[in-house]
């Protein structure tokens, strides 16, 4: 039990995060859905994988969840390219320097625009353009079905969706905003803090991120911005904690 929980933590935990933007509320719901994972082996009939198999029903606990801290404070496209317009600075890291901090704001702010999209236009993105979840095979395709009929949505629309071109530095030259002119304002915020890092786990400049970034073809950039960030994992270890729990049950 404790190999099966450590074997799919990292992918559950991601998934989580990027759903729900806060740490805790990611470790809670990973949590939930290994324990669901764990009591409904019964069901499982060995017809697909067991990550895709475990990504089903982390989709319907998801879906249905109680809405995160984040969730409540209603984000859209709108408030949040007001805040990134404003929170520009020229005292921050040089475009060239590498810094925990870049990669604690880039983080923070591709979560952000996650926000902005309903969760099932959410999970379908995460699922299906940053995860990679391809639906060749019908297990796959049912995961997918279940998030996209959620609300009359399709992957496409939901990648259309995060429009990062008009505000992200990363994918054009046009766009004001530049992940190292925002540290001052997110330090002075309290979002992002050396002795505390929410999802940093290495130091990045922007300029080495943009470059990874227009490697890919000019409609694959937006998407780009997202696989190139990357939270660390959790450092709470669930599977003792799973196992007290179904012991202690």
């Amino acid at each position: 039990m404790e190999a099966l929980v450590r074997a799919l933590q990292g992918d559950i935990y991601a998934l989580s995060l990027r759903m729900l933007w806060n740490r805790e509320d990611a470790e809670d719901a990973t949590q939930e859905i290994l324990i669901r994972v764990i009591t409904r082996l019964s069901s499982f009939d060995f017809r697909s994988r067991l990550k895709t198999w475990a990504y089903r029903v982390a989709v319907n606990y998801l879906l249905d969840a109680k809405r995160s801290v984040v969730e409540r404070m209603n984000l859209n496209f709108v408030r949040l390219s007001a805040d990134l317009v404003e929170g520009l600075a020229a005292d921050g890291p040089a475009a060239d320097e590498r810094s925990v901090l870049v990669e604690e704001v880039k983080i923070g702010c591709t979560l952000a625009m996650l926000q902005c999209l309903d969760r099932p236009h959410r999970l379908a993105y995460i699922l299906g353009e940053i995860l990679g979840l391809r639906a060749p095979r019908r297990p796959t395709r049912l995961i997918l079905i279940r998030v996209c009929c959620a609300s009359g949505s399709n992957v496409p629309e939901a990648r259309s969706s995060v429009f990062t071109r008009s505000y992200c530095g990363l994918v054009s030259d046009d766009a004001a905003c530049r992940c190292h002119r925002r540290v001052p304002a997110a330090v002075r915020l309290g979002r992002a803090r050396l002795d505390a890092l929410e999802f940093a786990d290495r130091a990045v400049s922007f300029d080495e991120v943009r470059t990874a970034v227009r490697r890919a073809e000019d409609a694959r950039r937006a998407l780009e911005v997202h696989r190139t960030s990357r939270p660390r994992e959790s450092s709470v270890d669930l599977s003792r904690r799973i196992i007290a729990a179904i012991d202690a049950s």
